[in-house]
């Protein structure tokens, strides 16, 4: 058995040596960070001041993209750092603070669609007690729930990984990993609890969302099915947006996946092995503002009547 060490650094190996093209990638992942973060912003910014569009679907929004900039500021800085430096390093306390971020992004973000799925489903299928059923106190509720049960829960995961002794600091990835982290323990019986609590962790944050949605989108369509043509191309506008994002975000924690678990045979792979890594934590945050601020007639209007006033709220 390895002798295990405490160590006070990890070493990121998914940074390969890219010579003169790492000032490219770094001029480009800074121009889509500032562009996220610009895109997320100016939205939140829009909901916020625009009196008309506080209502549940908007808040809800409002949400994801503040959920996008928290993801986004978990990762773009670090990645921007390291692609223009030979040290790769980043100290224990940043790691595991990077991992909760990024995990509690990913759950917030399923859990936050789901939510949307559900709200959508009531408008359509109960548009006369949808004022009633989805109330104010009601909205800040489920999007306090959101938030606070996915800190709650990747609190937990993060203290069981924390407590692990390792026998190995480098993780092959841009980003720290818990999955990588809990790899580097020293004996695989240690890591049970951590296996058994991950998976539990993984059914409430993907399964119990998935269904949800699932669930969701079978009853509106069902009603959608018996409704006029017209109905139903007023539901395919108001959920569109919605699905774009959501088959994005799966499709992207897919790929993080697949390149998790088949990381021996991707590693040759050089960039594409790190787009995969990276994908969902890059493209979501930006699509997300264009699905909803181009396709959603009211954000688009809000935009438009605020821009000329320079952001200043109406009185």
């Amino acid at each position: 058995m390895m002798n295990s060490t405490q160590f006070t650094s990890f070493i990121l190996a998914g940074y390969s040596d890219s010579g003169h093209l790492k000032y490219l990638y770094f001029i480009i992942i800074t121009v889509l960070y500032v562009s996220i973060v610009f895109a997320n912003t100016v939205l939140i910014v829009v909901i916020y001041m625009e009196r008309n569009l506080h209502e549940p679907m908007y808040l809800f929004l409002c949400s994801l993209f503040v959920n996008d900039l928290y993801g986004s500021t978990g990762l773009f800085p670090t990645l921007m750092t390291h692609l223009v430096s030979d040290d790769h390093t980043v100290s224990t306390v940043y790691c595991y603070l990077q991992i909760f971020v990024l995990y509690t992004y990913g759950s917030i973000e399923f859990s936050n669609l789901a939510v949307m799925s559900y709200d959508r489903y009531l408008a359509i299928c109960y548009p006369l007690q949808y004022n009633v059923i989805m109330t104010p106190s009601k909205v800040c509720i489920l999007i306090c729930v959101i938030w606070l049960y996915s800190f709650a829960k990747f609190s937990i995961t993060l203290s069981l990984t924390i407590c692990l002794q390792l026998c190995g600091n480098i993780m092959d990835k841009v980003y720290c990993d818990n999955y990588l982290v809990v790899k580097l323990a020293c004996s695989s019986s240690d890591t049970t609890v951590n296996n058994i609590y991950g998976l539990y962790s993984i059914v409430l944050s993907v399964a119990v969302p998935l269904i949800t949605i699932v669930l969701s989108y079978i009853k509106f369509l069902t009603i959608c099915l018996k409704s006029s043509i017209e109905t139903r191309q007023k539901a395919f506008r108001t959920c569109s947006p919605h699905l774009a994002s959501l088959l994005n975000f799966s499709f992207g924690c897919f790929l993080n996946l697949l390149q998790s678990r088949f990381e021996k045979s991707m590693r040759n792979v050089g960039i594409v092995h790190t787009i995969l890594s990276v994908y969902y934590l890059m493209c979501q945050p930006l699509l997300n503002p264009i699905v909803y601020g181009v396709r959603m007639a009211k954000i688009r209007q809000a935009y438009k009547s605020i821009l000329p006033v320079g952001l200043y709220p109406k009185t």
